[in-house]
C-alpha cells in the first residue's frame, strides 16, 4: 500500500447535488422554502397534539413523535447542503461528516420503527377495537416508542463505530449531497467486508422487520374489512389508516429505490435521496392535516382560539 494511503484525511470534499452553476440561486431558494416548511409544519403537528386534548391518544402519540424524527433528519442534512450551495464551500470535517452520518441513521432508523408501530396500532384498533384501550396502554406506547430510539441509537453507533476503523487516504470526495454510509464505504482503501456483512444482514433486518409488521398489519386488516364488506366500514378504515398508508409508501418506496436498486451512485439515485430525506419529512404534515378530520378539527380550533 502506498504511504498516502495509509494516512486518515481531515475533511471530505461533498459535491452536492448535480446542479448547473447559474441556477444554484434558485435551488437553493427551492430547498431553504422546503426545509422550513418541513420545520414549521412538522411543528404545527406537534403543537396541535400538545393542544388538544382529543388528539392524546396513541396513534397521535406515535405522530409527534414522527414528526419531531422528520424535523431532526432533514436538520441533519439539508442546513449543510444550503450553506455549501450558498458560500460554495464543500469541505465538511471528519468529526462532523461521522456526526452526520451517525444521526442520519440515528433518525432515519426512528421514523422505520415508528411506522411499524403505528402500523400495529391501526391493526389493534380496526382488528380489535373493543380491547383497543386495554391493549394500547400508556405504558406499551411509551415502551414502543422508547425501543425505537434506543435500537435506533445503539444501530447507529454500530455502524459508525464500524465505520471509523476504516482508512481513507487520499481518497476524500464524497460524490453526495450528505455523509452516506455507502459512499463512504466506496472511498475507503481498506477491507470493507465486514461492514458489508454487517450493512446487509444487521440493517436489512431492521429494515425489512418494521417494514413486515407494516404489511402484516395491513394483510390482516384488509381480510378484516373484506370478510364483512361494507361502504361504512371501507369508509371508516381509509379513514383511519389513508394517512398512514401515503406516508409508509412515500418512505418505504424512496428509501428501497435509493438503498436496493442502485448499482453506483449517480444523479437518479443523488435525486431518489432527495426524495427520501427532503421531500418525504416535508410531505408528511399535509398528508396527515388533509386527510385527517382530527387534525383539521384541532387546526381550526387553534385558529379560532388566536383570532378570539
Amino acid at each position: 500500500m502506498r504511504p498516502e494511503n495509509q494516512s486518515s484525511v481531515s475533511q471530505f470534499l461533498l459535491l452536492g447535488l448535480p446542479i448547473p452553476p447559474g441556477q444554484q440561486g434558485v435551488f437553493f431558494t427551492l430547498f431553504l422554502g422546503m426545509y422550513l416548511t418541513t420545520v414549521l409544519g412538522n411543528l404545527l403537528i406537534i403543537l396541535l397534539i400538545r393542544l388538544d386534548s382529543r388528539l392524546h391518544t396513541p396513534m397521535y402519540f406515535f405522530l409527534s413523535h414522527l414528526a419531531f424524527s422528520d424535523i431532526s433528519l432533514s436538520s441533519v442534512t439539508v442546513p449543510k447542503m444550503l450553506m455549501n450551495m450558498q458560500t460554495g464551500q464543500q469541505s465538511i470535517p471528519y468529526v462532523g461528516c461521522i456526526s452526520q452520518l451517525y444521526f442520519f441513521i440515528l433518525f432515519a432508523s426512528v421514523d422505520n420503527f415508528l411506522l411499524a408501530g403505528m402500523a400495529y396500532d391501526r391493526y389493534v384498533a380496526i382488528c380489535h377495537p373493543l380491547r383497543y384501550i386495554t391493549i394500547m396502554r400508556n405504558g406499551l406506547c411509551m415502551f414502543l416508542v422508547a425501543g425505537s430510539y434506543m435500537a435506533a441509537c445503539v444501530h447507529a453507533l454500530f455502524h459508525t463505530l464500524l465505520l471509523v476503523r476504516l482508512s481513507f487516504g487520499a481518497h476524500n470526495i464524497i460524490t453526495h449531497f450528505f455523509c452516506e454510509l455507502t459512499v463512504l464505504l466506496k472511498l475507503s482503501c481498506s477491507d470493507i467486508s465486514l461492514n458489508e456483512l454487517v450493512l446487509f444482514t444487521e440493517g436489512g433486518m431492521l429494515f425489512f422487520l418494521p417494514l413486515s409488521i407494516v404489511l402484516g398489519s395491513y394483510i390482516c386488516i384488509g381480510t378484516i374489512i373484506l370478510r364483512v364488506p361494507s361502504t361504512k366500514r371501507l369508509s371508516k378504515a381509509f379513514s383511519t389508516c389513508g394517512s398512514h398508508l401515503s406516508v409508509v409508501f412515500l418512505y418505504y418506496g424512496t428509501a428501497t429505490g435509493v438503498y436496493f436498486f442502485s448499482s453506483s451512485w449517480g444523479s437518479k439515485d443523488i435525486i431518489a435521496s432527495v426524495m427520501y430525506t427532503v421531500v418525504t419529512p416535508m410531505l408528511n404534515p399535509f398528508i396527515y392535516s388533509l386527510r385527517n378530520r382530527d387534525i383539521k378539527q384541532a387546526l381550526e380550533m387553534c385558529v379560532n382560539r388566536v383570532k378570539f
